[in-house]
């Protein structure tokens, strides 16, 4: 259920929770798509799933 405020909108932490889930989720989206064009090395895979899984522990802590 969405949580809202007296003004009846989100509050800022859900929207920054909500941010942080997005950009773990183009972070592995994006590490699948470069894959399959060939152009990822495991370096740089490894490092957009870390941000990736980074930010979406930071949006789970949170709430």
């Amino acid at each position: 259920m969405e949580k809202k405020n007296a003004n009846g909108t989100q509050s800022n932490r859900d929207l920054v929770a909500l941010v942080f889930k997005g950009v773990g989720l183009a972070m592995a989206v994006a590490t699948i798509v470069l894959n399959i064009l060939g152009t990822l090395s495991v370096n740089t895979a490894i490092s957009l799933l870390s941000i990736g899984l980074l930010c979406v522990a930071i949006a789970e802590l949170d709430s």
